[in-house]
């Protein structure tokens, strides 16, 4: 219902100033003894007598008939003593009249000025409520946007809880050829990624989350209601979204150099990479998760980092990905949160004892600072039926110098500085010790990473032309 505005705030006053002007024309009018109004023109003292003529006294003269008949008037027309009992009597009235109008005009002054309070005091509650009223209606017109029930709408809308923009199907659909095999990025747990062409040349990545798998329309919305509120240099940006049926449609940013785990683990084996740039990534990645743990407000635990989750750019800047499993630091107890994540990156304490902290992201960032070092995956196959983690694998090895440069990644092997070296193997032995309490806070991490990043991608490094590792600043495009 919409609510009728306040009356105008001048109307009242007018009113109001209209009443005073007429009580006080009504009750500093004054009355004659019985009660009348004196008419115009006549004395007030005497109604008979005309206005401005003087009276006659009476004095011994007039009662002794002497003046009367000096004057040559009657003795019957001089004036009967009573008229000094009746100018008294009626001076008597007219003061009681006059206290009683001041009074009455006092009370009705103070009255009306506390009327102009009161209706001053109502137009201002009226109108703050219905500014409120319609911040209200704009705010709930904003979360309804990211209900199941948006299916009904085919246009393009824009959220004011985010920048995403509500896109229409068949535009998604004619961007990625209709979902072709040809325009595949990457498959995830959830569902494809799609390269998709929009009109004017934009490019952007979209993910499609089938209807049928368990879990997909929680994802869905803590993925947009998140993303929705996060800005930040290194965590991906949200263009879009669109609901079609079963099919839940996010859109991306497009990074151009896919994710991490493409690039070590993929054709290219992580030739790309130069020691450089995987400690650049590995500082972008430490910034993101930084921002989620220290600057939001509550802190975001991102519950899934992987190198599947951590998209490079053309210039191989590094952003955090798919926050469908994340969670704030106020609703992860143990008894409301499944149990999830990708093997080889869950954290010892929360696979056992559904114990989820910040640190559970330490864990993770460490896995991932050890696939930067080695290139090796964070689980491989030992047998037929037997597995073995990157952790597992490398711990022993890691904490001896004179074993750790044997086992790095054949392709930078060799390309950096041996104590650089170490001190990356440090801060990852650090970051996968299985008590949480010994693992350090991300902000620490990230401190202990900026001196190893050349000052051109991001750190603090300054590296003379004449170091053997100079030409390793560059990009490897």
């Amino acid at each position: 219902m919409r609510s009728m505005p306040p009356p105008p705030l001048p109307l009242l006053c007018s009113s109001a100033t209209a009443f005073v002007v007429v009580l006080l024309l009504l009750l500093c009018r004054p009355l004659g003894a019985n009660g009348r109004a004196t008419p115009p023109g006549a004395s007030p003292l005497f109604p008979g007598a005309p206005a401005g003529q003087p009276l006659r006294q009476a004095g011994p003269a007039a009662v002794n008939g002497s003046v009367a008949s000096a004057a040559g008037l009657p003795a019957a027309a001089a004036a009967p003593p009573p008229l000094v009992v009746i100018v008294v009597e009626r001076h008597h009235h007219l003061r009681r009249e006059l206290i009683a109008a001041i009074v009455l005009c006092s009370v009705a002054g103070v009255t009306i000025i506390f009327a102009a309070l009161y209706a001053l005091l109502q137009w201002r509650r009226s109108h703050s409520a219905l500014v409120d009223s319609k911040d209200t209606q704009s705010i709930d017109t904003a979360r309804i946007a990211f209900v199941p029930m948006l299916n009904s709408f085919n246009s393009y809308k824009t959220s004011k809880k985010s920048a995403a923009a509500m896109m229409d199907y068949t535009s998604l659909e004619a961007a990625t050829g209709k979902f072709s095999e040809s325009s595949v990025l990457g498959v995830g747990g959830f569902g494809r990624v799609y390269r998709a062409n929009f009109d004017g040349g934009f490019v952007a990545a979209v993910k499609r989350l089938g209807g049928g798998v368990q879990g997909c329309e929680k994802e869905f919305e803590n993925e947009l209601d998140l993303l929705g509120r996060i800005r930040h240099p290194n965590i991906v940006s949200l263009v879009g979204f669109c609901i079609h049926e079963e099919n839940r449609f996010i859109v991306y940013e497009l990074m151009d150099n896919g994710s991490l785990d493409s690039q070590l683990h993929g054709p290219s084996h992580g030739s790309t990479l130069s020691w450089h740039i995987r400690m650049k990534i590995a500082l972008d990645t430490a910034r993101g998760l930084e921002f989620l743990h220290e600057h939001c407000n509550p802190p975001i635990i991102h519950r899934d980092l992987k190198s599947s989750n951590i998209l490079l750019d053309s210039d191989f800047n590094a952003k955090i990905s798919d926050f469908g499993l994340a969670v704030t630091s106020m609703n992860h107890s143990k008894g409301n949160i499944k149990l999830s994540g990708t093997m080889g990156y869950v954290a010892p304490e929360y696979l056992l004892d559904g114990k989820l902290t910040e640190k559970s992201d330490v864990y993770a960032f460490g896995v991932v600072l050890l696939e930067l070092l080695l290139g090796r995956k964070p689980v491989e196959k030992m047998a037929q039926s037997q597995c073995q983690s990157i952790v597992t694998w490398a711990m022993p090895q890691l904490t001896d110098r004179s074993k750790l440069p044997n086992i790095i990644d054949p392709m930078i092997k060799n390309t950096m500085d041996l104590k650089h070296l170490y001190q990356v193997a440090a801060v990852a032995v650090l970051c996968v010790q299985p008590e949480p309490s010994y693992r350090p806070l991300i902000t620490d991490v990230l401190h202990s990473l900026v001196p190893l990043v050349p000052l051109e991608l991001g750190g603090t490094l300054r590296i003379s032309p004449e170091s053997p590792y100079a030409t390793q600043k560059h990009s490897p495009r």
